[in-house]
This record gives structure tokens, sequence and C-alpha cells, in this order.
């Protein structure tokens, strides 16, 4: 009889931690650059698994456009660009993109997510703006436009920030919801790239924000150039902000 009860006991145990471990969402984290390459990225990548570990989310780390096939996605709720860079998948991969998107799932874009594929309109009108220039690295105050979305409930309605300031084109699509905003009188807006001028992008200076697309959810933010920026524990709560509500649709207080 002891015997048989304390089986039953280790069955219970085994089947609680199989529920207990069973991840909330399941995450591809994809670093491809044909480009400049970050070396933050490595950084970045272990700070996105640590937040999937604290968070409950498994996720899989893909430097491979190879995944990007008929069928390999369907585990996925939400693809993370990671300061990517230039053109990373052909055509092919690019409509299996489109339709991991087009049925429901999710994109995060962290930093030079926006310095990809440019000439893939698909992609910039998921992206929301695209990357166009940028300074040195310098210290802007940083305004909260929007506390509504996940991951901003600690954030300062407003604070200073050093990272790598990009200046963006023209929006790519309607419906961008803004969430973060910088003060260019803060830091010298010309960069030092040759014959690539600039005047900045004025008092409305977006540096983070999300829509829904084609179906599916896109969130994007700027920052993240620097290793660490991935050491700060209110970025890495706006990013797994974006990545929850990326993948879930939930979060958002209305």
């Amino acid at each position: 009889m002891k015997k048989i009860t304390l089986s039953l006991f280790i069955l219970a145990v085994l089947f609680s931690t199989a529920a207990i471990a069973q991840p909330q969402f399941n995450a591809l984290l994809f670093t491809r650059t044909d480009g400049w390459h970050h070396q933050s990225i490595s950084v970045g990548v272990e700070a996105i698994k640590d937040l999937g570990q604290r968070h409950q989310f498994s996720v899989d780390w893909q430097d491979s456009p190879r995944l990007f096939r008929e069928g390999n996605l369907d585990k996925y709720d939400v693809i993370i660009f990671l300061s990517t860079t230039g053109d990373i998948l052909n055509e092919e991969q690019q409509a299996v993109m489109e339709k991991f998107i087009q049925s429901g799932k999710g994109f995060v874009g962290i930093h030079a997510a926006s310095d990809t594929e440019y000439e893939w309109e698909w992609y910039t009108q998921l992206v929301g703006r695209m990357f166009k220039i940028h300074p040195v690295n310098q210290t802007t105050r940083v305004t909260k436009v929007n506390s509504n979305f996940p991951g901003l409930e600690r954030m300062p309605d407003s604070f200073l920030w050093t990272d790598e300031l990009y200046e963006f084109g023209e929006e790519k699509v309607e419906g961008l919801n803004y969430l973060l905003t910088i003060d260019e009188s803060y830091y010298e807006v010309q960069p030092p790239w040759g014959n690539r001028k600039t005047e900045g992008m004025g008092e409305f200076h977006p540096s983070a924000w999300y829509h829904e697309f084609d179906g599916g959810r896109s969130f994007y933010t700027a920052f993240g150039h620097m290793n660490e920026t991935y050491l700060d524990q209110m970025f890495m709560e706006h990013i797994y902000g974006g990545i929850y509500w990326a993948a879930t649709g939930k979060g958002i207080i209305e």
C-alpha cells in the first residue's frame, strides 16, 4: 500500500512539474545580418533567453534563414528580429514570413531591425518606419507618450538615456501607435557621414511604437545598440512587454 501511495505521489509531482514547465508561448529569435553586425547581438541573445526563463516562454535562436520554409514556423507565436541588417531573406522565405504574420502571429523588431530589407515593401510596412541615419552614441531625454502598453508600467514619464539614436524616414503605413519619443535638443543630431546630412526629425522624434498589421501584430523599439542596454532592467521590461503583446495580443490597458 505504501509503495502504491509513493508511486502516485511521484506521478503527481511529475505531472505538476510538466504542467508548470509548459511555455506560455514560443518565440523565434532571429539575428541574421547582411551588413553591419552589432557586437551587442550576443549580449541581447542571452538577455532574451533570460527573459524566456523568467517569464516562461521558449526562445529558439536562429542565425540562418533556412528555417523560413513552409511549415517550419508553425510552432512559433512571435518572431524577434534582433539587430538584423541588410537583405536577409529571399523571395520564398519572405512569402513564408508574410504567411506567418497573416495567420495572426507577432513580430518584434529591435534596433537595427529597421535597417533591414529596405526593398521588401511589406516588411517596411510591418516595421512601420525605416532607419535613415544616426549620430554617435549620446544621451537624450526620453518621454513616454503612451502608458497603456505592457512593459511600460514602471518606466518613468521622462528619463535620460544613452544609446545610438536612430533617425527614421516617413511612416510606411498608417495606424502606428507611438510609445516613446526622444528630445533632439539634448544631443548633436548631425552625424559624421560625409555627404549624408540631416537636420533631425524635429519636435516629434519617435523611438518605439506598435501596430496591428496584415492580420498580425508588430512592435518596434529603436534602442538596443550597446551591450549595457541589455543589462538594464527597465529596457528589458520594455522588450518583454513588446514580445508578450506581439505573441499573445494581450496586455494593453483599455
